[in-house]
């Protein structure tokens, strides 16, 4: 069965074993802070490309070509049929179970009908991997596949806390991946953090039997491109890798960043090996759609061993204390202020609203442009800053703040943000008080 990569009791369905009809894909990935969000157990409505694919694929709309591939990817074995009319696939393993007759093109007299009961027959399938080729039919997706070597548990199944690491390390992944998209850095922070997230909405996801593996499917549109970017960043770190442990030296990881390699997806390949015998991470890409330029057409797994965690946790420190600060001139809607005296230096927290790629900074500011702030505040205005956004903490602070002055906004956004001053009238007046701390 699939699921978002954030929903609870992830892992512990074996693959979706169950028999019943298609399921529908479920919500994706909460934003951060939603309450209550995903954590409820309420499922959502699907959204996204997602929105109509409830039950089985129309057979009208299913090439039988891309099927075909799809059943040989996920290990379905073609056993004979008739020759330029159609071919038989039986499960994986051992071969037990209902067999499926796939046309071999839409020329077929009969494409449709024997479409149709091949989907049903997936639909009804107790093999984990049918749930799989029909996600896959569902949406053109590339897909993305993590497996883990762990010493198994009772019954031959992996403990729900190493699951819960796997998802979590799939996760940190994808939203590597997804940041550097939006461009190359050592280190985000929180930079670009709020858009890469929502670009991850429409991933679903499924666990392998046994709780060692994960695959999530990435929609061609919109997903592609992070698709890619993992690809580059996967090898480049699997380069850089191998160069620092038979060199000693980081250059290779500095040269690295250009092909998406972060400290977010060092750290990511760090929560994928630890704890494990070693690790693989493979890209599939979505036969429909075929590889993208520059991009081998059948890509070898991507492998990470313990060995590995030195260089990845040296790499990780040296992203984090070589991204230097950026410059910026950012708007900003005051949200907090605080100072400890009447007067004095004091200390705002901005929704940032332009020239920054975070969501939320704070500066600390002179009694002259506090005083500035707190007038802009009052009236519905947001301020315009100068200075440096500051790496150390994750981007969310500005340094050597100047030139703070109102900025005129259109009606609708001066009355919001009134309204929001409004209804926290109490916040904001106990947060302009004295500092109790």
């Amino acid at each position: 069965m699939h699921r978002p990569i954030d929903e609870p009791g992830f892992g512990d369905e074996g693959g979706g074993a169950g028999r019943g009809p298609v399921p529908p894909p479920y919500r994706p990935h909460p934003p951060p802070g939603d309450t209550p969000g995903p954590w409820t157990g309420i499922p959502a409505p699907p959204t996204g490309p997602w929105a109509d694919t409830q039950g089985a694929p129309d057979p009208g709309r299913v090439d039988p070509r891309v099927l075909g591939a799809l059943l040989a990817r996920h290990g379905w074995r073609r056993r004979g049929g008739a020759a330029g009319r159609y071919s038989r696939w039986t499960p994986p393993g051992s071969g037990s179970g209902t067999s499926l007759l796939v046309p071999e093109s839409r020329s077929f007299p009969d494409c449709e009908d024997l479409l149709g009961e091949a989907l049903t027959a997936l639909a009804h399938s107790a093999t984990p991997s049918a749930r799989e080729v029909l996600t896959g039919l569902a949406v053109p997706s590339d897909e993305i596949r993590w497996w883990r070597d762990v010493p198994p548990g009772p019954a031959g199944t992996v403990p729900w806390t190493v699951q819960e690491q796997l998802r979590s390390a799939a996760r940190q992944l994808l939203l590597a991946g997804a940041l550097a998209v939006r461009g190359r850095a050592g280190y985000y922070g929180a930079r670009h953090r709020r858009p890469a997230q929502t670009s991850l909405e429409t991933v679903v996801v499924g666990a392998a039997p046994g709780g060692r593996g994960l695959t999530a499917f990435l929609p061609v549109d919109p997903g592609r491109p992070i698709a890619v970017r993992l690809y580059h960043a996967l090898h480049a770190a699997r380069e850089a890798t191998d160069y620092q442990r038979a060199t000693g030296g980081m250059e290779a990881f500095d040269a690295a960043v250009e092909a998406g390699v972060s400290r977010e997806l060092t750290e990511a390949l760090v929560a994928l090996v630890r704890g494990t015998e070693g690790a693989r991470v493979a890209l599939e890409w979505a036969p429909s759609a075929g590889a993208p330029e520059g991009c081998a057409a059948r890509p070898e797994p991507v492998e990470f061993s313990p060995g590995d965690l030195p260089a990845l946790r040296e790499a990780s420190a040296r992203y984090l204390t070589g991204e230097p600060s950026v410059p910026v001139r950012l708007t900003g809607a005051v949200v907090r202020m605080r100072r400890s005296g009447t007067r004095g230096e004091g200390t705002v927290r901005l929704r940032v609203l332009g020239g920054a790629e975070v969501p939320h900074v704070r500066v600390t500011l002179d009694e002259e442009a506090y005083r500035t702030a707190g007038h802009a505040h009052l009236v519905g205005l947001p301020i315009r800053v100068v200075g440096r956004l500051e790496s150390r903490g994750g981007f969310r602070r500005l340094t050597d703040a100047s030139g703070v002055v109102p900025v005129q906004v259109d009606e609708t956004e001066r009355d919001r943000l009134m309204k929001s001053l409004q209804e926290n009238l109490d916040f904001f007046e106990e947060a302009c008080g004295p500092d109790e701390g």
